[in-house]
């Protein structure tokens, strides 16, 4: 069997060998999403590349014509970094109607209603949903393994919604349901911290 690092300078060659997916999901294992995204011919592996490579935009649209669970799920994710929650509560809907019981998007289903019914009340959404990221910046000496949660932030200064997307961005996580648990956590804890001190 050839080692990988035998394959680098054969990289031309792999291009000309491998399908558009194979190069894909190669560049995807590499964790170069971007790269990943324009090479797959498969649209729900380029959705799901697009939007790890932080093109929440893009992947919605991509995903956006796909009638399976996983893309329904997949595009309710994008659309809420997105700020759209309403449209992401039924895309986890559809997903749910197609795969009755998925408690990943039973969860993201709630936290993205309860998303839309605070920025109803408290005059809409205070982050711009058409940016995306500058650059996704990867730390290569970060350990791998683990359960992969984070520990859990208290105190501080609440966090803006951009703010809590390029600190996602720059940890990389693979299960978007944890990050918007987490997400809205954090922001319902500040909202709850910041009543009772009687803010406004």
């Amino acid at each position: 069997m050839i080692g990988l690092g035998i394959l680098g300078p054969l990289s031309g060659w792999r291009n000309l060998l491998l399908t558009p997916d194979q190069r894909g999901a190669w560049a995807m294992h590499e964790g170069r999403y971007q790269e990943a995204a324009d090479a797959f011919a498969d649209p729900m592996r380029r959705g799901v590349a697009l939007f790890r490579a932080g093109a929440f935009k893009e992947a919605a649209q991509t995903l956006s014509g796909l009638d399976t669970a996983e893309a329904a799920y997949d595009h309710g994710n994008a659309l809420v970094m997105l700020g759209q929650y309403d449209s992401a509560v039924k895309r986890y809907d559809r997903a749910l109607e197609r795969e009755p019981g998925w408690a990943e998007a039973q969860a993201n289903r709630t936290l993205a209603r309860l998303r839309a019914e605070r920025m109803k009340t408290t005059g809409g959404d205070t982050g711009n949903t058409d940016s995306k990221p500058d650059e996704v910046v990867f730390d290569p000496n970060k350990p791998k393994g683990g359960d992969g949660k984070d520990a859990p932030v208290t105190g501080g200064a609440p966090m803006s919604d951009e703010a809590v997307r390029a600190l996602w961005l720059r940890g990389v996580q693979t299960r978007p349901a944890d990050f918007l648990r987490a997400k809205f956590a954090y922001q319902l804890q500040n909202q709850d911290s910041s009543s009772a001190r009687g803010a406004p």
